[in-house]
């Protein structure tokens, strides 16, 4: 027997009288036997499992760039695509040939839808009452020749029937001056050299069931804000808290000097305030830039638009109002206005 043989003995009989301690030190030895066995049975399988993985990874079944040849079975990177941009005109005939279920039959009918020969209705106000549309605004894009304006005045034109009023509240192009007259409405038509002049400071329309007190805050509490986004248009930047002190002071001027003030008015209190309102200057000084930036629309590169009274009447009774400013498109700051 070698040294690192070892000899393991069990008694098979033990006598009556042998002590507890001896057999407590045999059983404790059969234990670390077996545990000793299957510490022994657990290694060997595990080093025939690392052997397996080993000869698998070491086998060679195909190059790592793939099979060579016209039929390789992988490419060596990513499946990448190039990409492709197009228009929707083109790409349009890409698109899925599907069946929608279409968007009722209430409202104005627009056309008939491609894929599934139906009628096309559209009514933004109906659509948003049922919940599919969270609000009627659209915008219409594409390009030249595509068709935008004819789809705008279908839309308008088509929804007068039903009760709607339409109002264009920029015409750049004049394109919607022809369909307003012809339905019955009416074409303002604004520009330079011509003698039509919309006044900011009218009254306006007045909503039934107001009372005099309530129609008088409603009234300045508008010019107020029309005055404030004209300085600011024009200023291109929001107006500091004197500024609006300043136009305060001389719209209220403006009002008791005539009922229905115009843009001059205030343009004169503000460059040269009442000395009542204004006994140290400092109103003066406040108002200067709002005054000067208001003084355009009456006597410099934007007048002739708003420096008088109107001569044309809004009227809110019509079917159809557009506002025509083809007569000003080369200068971008008056059409903001």
């Amino acid at each position: 027997m070698s040294r690192d043989e070892k000899l393991h003995t069990a008694v098979l009989v033990a006598p009556a009288s042998d002590r507890r301690r001896l057999r407590k030190q045999r059983r404790h030895a059969a234990a670390r036997l077996v545990a000793e066995q299957r510490q022994a049975e657990k290694a060997t399988a595990r080093a025939k499992m690392e052997a397996e993985r080993a000869e698998r990874r070491a086998t060679v079944y195909l190059p790592p760039a793939g099979a060579p040849g016209p039929a390789m079975l992988r490419t060596p990177g990513r499946f990448r695509l190039p990409r492709h941009q197009d228009t929707s005109a083109v790409l349009a005939g890409h698109y899925p040939f599907l069946a929608e279920a279409g968007l009722g039959s209430a409202g104005m009918f627009i056309g008939q839808d491609l894929y599934s020969g139906s009628s096309f209705v559209y009514d933004p106000w109906v659509l948003y009452q049922r919940g599919i549309i969270t609000a009627p605004n659209l915008i219409l894009a594409g390009i030249v020749g595509s068709g935008k304006s004819s789809l705008a005045k279908s839309l308008y034109t088509r929804s007068l029937p039903f009760g709607y009023r339409v109002y264009v509240p920029g015409d750049p192009k004049g394109e919607h001056s022809g369909v307003a007259e012809a339905v019955g409405g009416k074409a303002i038509i604004l520009g330079h050299g011509m003698g039509n002049r919309l006044n900011p400071l009218d009254e306006g329309y007045r909503p039934a069931g107001l009372s005099d007190q309530e129609w008088a805050i409603t009234l300045a509490a508008r010019r107020r804000d029309l005055l404030g986004a004209l300085t600011e248009t024009v200023l291109a930047r929001p107006l500091a808290p004197l500024e609006h002190t300043a136009i305060d002071t001389a719209l209220a001027g403006a009002v008791r000097d005539a009922d229905v003030p115009i843009l001059p008015m205030v343009v004169e209190r503000l460059l040269r305030p009442d000395p009542a309102d204004d006994p140290d200057g400092r109103l003066t000084e406040d108002g200067r830039q709002v005054g000067h930036a208001l003084r355009r629309l009456v006597l410099g590169d934007l007048s002739g638009l708003f420096d008088g009274p109107s001569t044309v009447r809004f009227d809110p009774s019509l079917p159809m109002v557009s506002l025509d400013l083809s007569r000003v498109t080369e200068n971008s700051t008056l059409i903001s206005v």
